[in-house]
């Protein structure tokens, strides 16, 4: 089990930590490379930004892995040695209600959230379900990408456990893929568009979210969008540092450079 927040050599010292979109209970999330990188990183607080547990994938196919109970037993023991713990629902695991009552006590659970930095920036957090009701695509597409992305994803997943066996480090094939379909990357740049400008009207700085699962840290329109990315595809985290400046990770790599006041790509390590 972990030790909570007890300090160790070669751990990152951060003031908060965003995750998304772990997909606990699916088969292909990559729960091995998110136990390393827990283990690697002390946080004051963490925030859990949706679809911690798949139960959509649960209600189709049951799995569940001695490496995802330790994902759970990681995090719980985190809380117990001091670390604030939030937990933000998703599509995925929204219908969970007798899970998050359970967690009430040693989660705080919210529908959104608002996070303070240190720096005093006000971001709105959320999973980004909410948007789909705006983003969206025709239902033929949908489910011809729903079909393609399963297809990406056990590709990636294979090709992944075997570069592992070979000591090789992880490579976010299926979101490689994804970023090459023009459709995709539509999507995403509209999702990105719609989540800042919701942030904005709310009076907020900025936007944290998960849900498409693409890891991004860039303004837009003068407004921060923060995308935690997954670990599924991308294997990525959201980080504040002590002094309030944010950051993406991704496993196995070290931090990206952090967020500066342009309106493109500011950190993205892929």
């Amino acid at each position: 089990m972990a030790d909570g927040n007890v300090r160790r050599p070669g751990r990152t010292r951060v003031r908060t930590l965003f995750l998304s979109d772990l997909h606990l209970g699916y088969r292909h999330a990559r729960a091995r490379e998110l136990n390393e990188f827990l283990t690697g990183v002390e946080a004051e607080s963490i925030v859990l930004v949706g679809d911690i547990v798949d139960a959509l994938s649960l209600a189709r196919r049951v799995f569940w892995s001695a490496e995802h109970t330790q994902v759970v037993r990681t995090l719980l023991a985190r809380g117990r040695a001091g670390t604030r713990l939030v937990y933000i629902p998703g599509n995925h695991d929204e219908s969970l209600g007798v899970f998050a009552e359970m967690l009430q006590g040693q989660f705080e659970v919210h529908r959104e959230w608002v996070h303070r930095t240190a720096r005093g920036e006000r971001l709105l957090v959320l999973h980004g379900d909410q948007f789909d009701g705006v983003v969206n695509c025709s239902p033929w597409l949908t489910r011809l990408g729903d079909a393609l992305y399963e297809l990406t994803v056990r590709l990636s997943d294979g090709v992944n456990n075997l570069r592992r066996a070979l000591g090789k480090a992880y490579w976010p094939m299926a979101e490689r893929l994804k970023l090459s379909i023009p459709t995709s990357v539509r999507y995403i740049e509209k999702f990105e568009q719609v989540a800042a400008d919701h942030a904005r009207t709310q009076g907020y700085d900025g936007v944290v979210c998960g849900h498409i699962h693409r890891a991004n840290l860039r303004h837009i329109g003068g407004t921060l969008y923060c995308n935690t990315g997954d670990w599924v595809e991308s294997c990525s985290a959201l980080i504040e540092a002590a002094g309030g400046e944010l950051k993406l990770l991704r496993w196995p790599h070290a931090a990206s450079a952090p967020r500066r006041d342009t309106a493109g790509l500011v950190a993205d390590a892929a």
